[in-house]
């Protein structure tokens, strides 16, 4: 029999509202921003599906979402969650007041099963699997159950039962296709990419076979019909398709279940309107204490009836396999990913490279930017010009390393050596005042540091052990950072508190503390104090850390030996720049018909011009170095870049400051802004409010035909999250 799901909790609004602020204050804590996308695109009701990937974070990825769909949709989700976690006391007691869905996983239960398996016949019978010492009658395998293979280049194949024919023999449901399994059960190496063997049948008489594990078949009949009917009541179901988390460049293959989910509350509602939105979860450095992140919103699907008429005619395996290809293209379309992790900082790095001209630009923007080149790294990685110059970025990039600097650090070789001191000086200085506001806080806030730090990387280690697709564990160490940090912070303060009180109670703090001074407002006083200390700490010690990060460079410009590296790598650094400005500028136009168009960075060597579309806007573009000398508020020595939060510019906003704000004066510039008129200019041609109205509706002509034809070419939907009007950004798109 297959195993049952566990009781299926009713989503409390009151509840998942209050577990929702209180963990709000730990996403405010452990991210520096965190930058929503495209939210406009979320319908406000009716059934949707949130489909979110990649899913690096475990269980902070969940309350990011929450908190974004929360504050930007107005709509609550409920989560579908591994009843491995919801068997955990405080994430299952989290999980129970949320409202989730517990969903059992074959992967979860898995267990080594006795003897050994192999193929004794892979070319002509692929599906008949024989063991040596096993016992396939035995508890846990069963028809539908699954076979499971070890870990082999980090990857476990599996397959599941198809029938049992005795103790030592069981027929599979389908075959192992990939080229890993069939060496694992067969021995043999002759077999190519496809999973076809180059010789004959004949098994290899030396092999002994592989071990294996297994578990029972899950029966889901539960929760699908948990999803069913939230989904034909009007609700939010979410769910990350890859099934687990892991920290892997690429996303992991898609589960059925989603489209199993969408497909059956189709084909017994029609006509419920049920929409798939696609969520790119997209993190700088997720596992680490303030980091960034971008949650973007893709188009919501809308499943071809098509597919549901294949699905209800009984034939899924087609009509999932079409949904799955659909809602798996969506994702990529609002996700940064990558073959392997190399060919990421080689993207990265080429991104700084062509944005050269020092423009900063909003974190949607170097996601776009980013997306963009793993495009168009894919389509032309073959290309020779593509291939020399990823071999020279891999080279740059190795030089940084042995430097210990960053990119945009390498310009300080351009500067003479008083700047440098004066710099080196002022910096020292400033470093040191922000030591003493940083060290009260930082003492008392040690020993969670010290404890989330070592509980993190246990537990990533041990996580690693236990998957087959993780590469370094890292998608569970913000998790259990915060986990800790929510258990472990408050014993702290309460331990100071105490310690406060009883020198209090003792010697009135050595006689600082007045008789008339209560020992109930003394721990009052140490409840509220010892926090803020300890926040105070966390704001002005994340610009001393920036500041510590733009020493190195500083001092290695003072050594002769390595000046003249740091001259030598400006040098390259610039040829590089020219060399990918060109590349792009040379290929981009082949990838993307409206390249031109559609530019996220200005090339100053030419005008912009959109073939058939008028445009009386003024091209933006990157200011000269002379430029850049000659502005009074220009700094000599650029500090580190994250100095300045890049959400806080106004116009690349997702949402206005306040909620009092008008969509309009939110999402961009006002009509006659994009013409040259000023809020207080006089007008004095001839018949202007005529000529005003007629520029007007000309601009919004030429606007819709830019969104139709955007909207026949997906790949360059650039539109932000703003709860203004879905094009925010496209009064400026000439100059991106």
């Amino acid at each position: 029999m297959g195993k049952k799901q566990p009781y299926i909790p009713p989503l409390i609004g009151w509840l998942y509202d209050l577990v929702l602020w209180s963990f709000s204050v730990l996403i405010d804590l452990f991210f520096r921003e965190v930058h929503p996308r495209g939210s406009w695109k979320i319908p406000r009701r009716g059934p949707i599906i949130i489909v979110a990937a990649p899913h690096a974070n475990q269980f902070v990825d969940s309350l990011v979402l929450m908190r974004v769909i929360r504050s930007e949709a107005h709509r609550r989700i409920s989560w579908l969650i591994a009843e491995k976690s919801f068997r955990r006391k405080f994430i299952g007691l989290l999980a129970r007041g949320i409202g989730s869905l517990p969903v059992a996983r074959a992967m979860d239960n898995l267990k080594p099963g006795t003897g050994t398996v192999y193929l004794p016949d892979p070319v002509n019978e692929p599906t008949l699997l024989r063991g040596v010492g096993t016992n396939f009658e035995g508890p846990g395998f069963e028809k539908e159950g699954t076979i499971a293979l070890p870990t082999i280049n980090g990857t476990s194949h599996s397959t599941a039962i198809g029938e049992i024919r005795g103790p030592e023999e069981l027929i599979l449901k389908k075959p192992f296709k990939h080229r890993d399994a069939l060496f694992q059960l067969t021995g043999r190496k002759d077999i190519d990419g496809n999973g076809n063997f180059s010789g004959d049948a004949k098994p290899d008489s030396d092999f002994k076979g592989s071990k294996f594990k297994v578990a029972p078949h899950v029966d889901q009949t539960a929760v699908y019909e948990a999803v069913f009917a939230r989904l034909n009541a009007g609700g939010c179901v979410g769910i990350f398709p890859e099934g687990g988390s892991h920290d892997r460049p690429s996303l992991l293959p898609l589960k059925a279940g989603v489209a199993l989910m969408a497909l059956g509350t189709l084909a017994d509602n029609p006509d419920c309107g049920l929409k798939i939105v696609p969520c790119g979860m997209n993190y700088f450095h997720a596992h680490k204490f303030r980091s960034r992140a971008v949650i973007e919103f893709g188009n919501p699907i809308e499943v071809p009836k098509e597919i549901v008429e294949q699905f209800k005619q009984g034939d899924r395996r087609e009509s999932v396999g079409a949904l799955l290809d659909i809602i798996y293209q969506s994702l990529v379309a609002v996700t940064v990913t990558s073959p392997d992790y190399e060919t990421l900082m080689v993207i990265q790095a080429a991104r700084r490279l062509y944005n050269n001209k020092g423009k900063k630009l909003p974190l949607p923007m170097v996601v776009e930017l980013n997306r963009r080149l793993v495009k168009g790294y894919a389509h032309f990685k073959d290309d020779p010009r593509i291939v020399s110059l990823r071999k020279s970025i891999v080279n740059y990039n190795k030089q940084l390393r042995i430097l210990g600097i960053r990119d945009h650090q390498v310009q300080y070789a351009k500067f003479s050596i008083v700047q440098v001191i004066a710099t080196l000086i002022y910096r020292l200085g400033k470093l040191a005042l922000l030591t003493i506001g940083t060290l009260p806080g930082l003492l008392l806030f040690t020993p969670v540091f010290v404890a989330t730090k070592y509980l993190s990387m246990k537990k990533s280690k041990e996580a690693l052990a236990a998957s087959s697709v993780k590469l370094q564990g890292r998608d569970v160490m913000a998790t259990w950072k915060l986990l800790i940090a929510l258990a472990f912070a408050p014993a702290v303060y309460a331990f100071y508190t105490a310690m406060f009180t009883y020198w209090t109670y003792r010697n009135r703090i050595q006689g600082f503390v007045p008789d008339w001074v209560p020992l109930w407002l003394v721990v009052m006083i140490g409840v509220v104090i010892f926090p803020t200390v300890s926040f105070a700490a966390l704001r002005i010690g994340e610009v001393g850390m920036d500041i510590v990060k733009s020493l190195r460079p500083l001092v290695l410009s003072l050594n002769p030996s390595s000046a003249n590296t740091l001259v030598k790598l400006r040098a390259k650094r610039a040829m590089l720049a020219q060399q990918v400005d060109e590349a792009i500028n040379t290929l981009g136009p082949e990838l993307f018909p409206d390249f031109d168009a559609a530019r996220i960075v200005t090339d100053p060597f030419r005008e912009v011009r959109h073939e058939g579309v008028k445009s009386d806007l003024p091209t933006i573009k990157p200011p000269r170095d002379e430029e850049m000398e000659a502005l009074p508020s220009a700094e000599p020595l650029p500090r580190n870049e994250s100095f300045h939060n890049l959400a806080n510019i106004g116009f690349f906003s997702t949402r206005p400051p306040s909620r009092n704000r008008s969509r309009s004066s939110s999402a961009g510039p006002r009509p006659g802004s994009r013409h040259g008129l000023k809020p207080l200019s006089s007008m004095t041609q001839k018949d202007p409010l005529e000529d005003v109205s007629s520029r007007i509706r000309d601009a919004m002509r030429e606007r819709g035909e830019r969104r139709r034809r955007r909207s026949e070419d997906g790949s360059w939907d650039m539109a932000s999250s703003g709860p203004g009007t879905p094009s925010s950004g496209e009064e400026i798109r000439k100059d991106l």
